[in-house]
Parts: structure tokens; C-alpha cells; sequence
């Protein structure tokens, strides 16, 4: 089964003391180099939760080594080190009970709202914008159901995000291989939300290996939606590993899609690198930072 998220952030946690590498052993060239010789058209960032054991600060370096400007999937005490590193967080957690618990159910609408309201002026402090949601799980809930009770929770909260000029982005997810029975698995469904809503404080991130899964027609689907898209998250399929010639998608063309939207976000490396050891899954985003730079 491919590697969990919140699994990989968890093993993450417990490892990095003892794990750690040295930033200069994964810098992969002097950062004026490398930044040169990418077009830049798509603003590239990668998520460090798959790239465990590797620390923190040691993934910054590489990801500065490599001419990146971006690290995804932060939690707010994670910041200060990206903000060392001169990197922007494209995309932060910040009070999310995980993706079963999501704001399709109102028990937890009390508490998110909690949390989100405390988080949002630690990320806005660092100039950072966008903070990850989720609708949760069904549980034997119809849309519909699902469609209102997130309506009302969130409206109580977009007031607040945009007070701190934050976008609260809902992540679509699919329920057929990596998150059984969560909702907000389909764009159109995340669509009539972004819609319902009606706040530009709203957005969906397209997460490309998940939509494959469920829907597929990923380039029409882009060109059809983009404006409810903040931002985007890349995999292989199947397996969520590189984005070669092993897998269906070819994202030169899909990240060609994105550009012509005139899309000025990022786009996030979320593959699960097939190398065990630290040099060859840097190796393996660098490759991968290439293919998507069109």
C-alpha cells in the first residue's frame, strides 16, 4: 500500500533526532546554478513528509541547492526553518484534526475553528498564505448533507482567514485506494463547495495523483475548474513514486495545462521516492523537479 502522509510525518517526528544529515551532503549545487537552469514557468515546491528520515533543515538546503524557492506541508513551528532557509510554505497545516475528521461533520466544527483561529496569525506573521483542510469522512453521510455542513462551519471561519489574508484550501483526495470513504473525492463536489461558499478565502488543491485515481481527464478538468484551484500536488500512478516513464500520467503536458491557465501558484512534489537511501531521493526530486519544469 503506498506510504501514508500522516504515517510518514509520524515515523518524521521520531526519527530526525537520530537520522539527521548533513545540508551540505544534499545541496546539490551551488543555489545560482541550479535556479538558472530552470524555466520557472511552473513555481515548483516538494513536501516534506516524503522524504523521511531526511531533517528539516537538511531537506531546506537541498531543496535551496536545487533552485527551488518552496517547501511544502509545514506545521506552524516548522516555519522559522523554512524561513531560514529563504523558502516560502506554499501550503501549511494549521488546525486540522487529520482527514477522517473533517468539516463535513459539525461535532469537530468547534474545535478547527479553535485551532485555525489560533494558527492563522502564526502563518500570516511569516507572509505565508494558503492552510490545508479537510471535508472528512462520510461515515454513511449523502453529499448533500456533507455539502451543507461545511458551508455552515465554514462560514463561521472565512471571516477570520481573510481578516489574516489566508485561503483556507480544501484537498480533493481519492477514496478508492489511499482514503476509503473520504468525501470530498471528486472535483465537482469540491466545486459546488468553492461555489456554495462563495469566497475567494476558498480553494480546492488539486492533488493530480488522487484526481487519476478517482476521475482521470485530469488536463480537461484543470482547463475547466482552474479558478477554484489554489494549488496542486504531483504523484505517479499508480504507486505514488516518480513521475517517469514507469507511470500513466505525462506530466510535461499536464504542467503545460497549468501554465496556459495563467496559474500563478505552486505546484508541490508529493511522490514517494523509490530510493532507500537520502542522496537518492533528492537525486530522484531533482529528476522529477526537471520533468515538471516546462
Amino acid at each position: 500500500m503506498p506510504t501514508s502522509r500522516r504515517n510518514a510525518i509520524k515515523n518524521m517526528m521520531l526519527g530526525s533526532a537520530v537520522m539527521g544529515v548533513s545540508p551540505s551532503l544534499l545541496s546539490a549545487a551551488p543555489h545560482q546554478n541550479e535556479s538558472a537552469m530552470l524555466k520557472n514557468n511552473i513555481h515548483q515546491s516538494a513536501c516534506f513528509w516524503c522524504y523521511h528520515p531526511i531533517e528539516l533543515e537538511a531537506f531546506c538546503a537541498g531543496l535551496k541547492g536545487m533552485g527551488l524557492k518552496a517547501v511544502d506541508l509545514l506545521q506552524p513551528n516548522e516555519l522559522p526553518v523554512a524561513k531560514k532557509y529563504g523558502l516560502t510554505c506554499p501550503m501549511c497545516y494549521g488546525g486540522d484534526l487529520g482527514i477522517p475528521k473533517g468539516w463535513n461533520d459539525p461535532q469537530y466544527h468547534a474545535v478547527m475553528t479553535k485551532n485555525y483561529t489560533e494558527s492563522f496569525p502564526v502563518i500570516a506573521s511569516y507572509g505565508f498564505t494558503n492552510v490545508i483542510c479537510f471535508s472528512g469522512h462520510r461515515n454513511g453521510m449523502d453529499d448533500e448533507t456533507g455539502l451543507k455542513n461545511c458551508v455552515t462551519g465554514l462560514k463561521k471561519l472565512l471571516p477570520i482567514a481573510e481578516k489574516h489574508n489566508i485561503v483556507l484550501v480544501m484537498e480533493l483526495l481519492n477514496s478508492k485506494v489511499n482514503h476509503p470513504d473520504y468525501m470530498c473525492d471528486h472535483t465537482a463536489w469540491g466545486v459546488e463547495l468553492c461555489k456554495r461558499l462563495g469566497s475567494e478565502h476558498f480553494k480546492l488543491l488539486y492533488d493530480i495523483y488522487h484526481m487519476q485515481i478517482m476521475e482521470g481527464d485530469v488536463i480537461r478538468t484543470i482547463r475547466d475548474n482552474h479558478q477554484y484551484i489554489a494549488h496542486y500536488h504531483t504523484g505517479g500512478v499508480p504507486g505514488r513514486h516518480e513521475l517517469d516513464e514507469t507511470q500513466e500520467l505525462f506530466y510535461p503536458a499536464i504542467m503545460r495545462a497549468i501554465v496556459d491557465t495563467g496559474y500563478q501558484g505552486y505546484v508541490a512534489q508529493e511522490f514517494v521516492p523509490t530510493p532507500k537511501d537520502n542522496q537518492g531521493k533528492m537525486a530522484a526530486l531533482k529528476k522529477c523537479i526537471q520533468i515538471c519544469d516546462v
